[in-house]
């Protein structure tokens, strides 16, 4: 017998996600920007 219920994901997981995907926006633009200033990948490491 199958079930036809849609699985119900708690809403701590999904502002959790949320936030992991703003953070990871956030590191790419600071890679970005970090990358355009001084023109490394990593700025002090090379």
């Amino acid at each position: 017998m199958k079930n036809n219920q849609p699985k119900a994901v708690e809403k701590e997981k999904i502002v959790a996600e949320k936030l992991n995907g703003r953070f990871a926006m956030l590191g790419f633009i600071a890679l970005v920007g970090a990358y355009l200033t001084t023109g490394q990948i990593i700025p002090g490491f090379i």
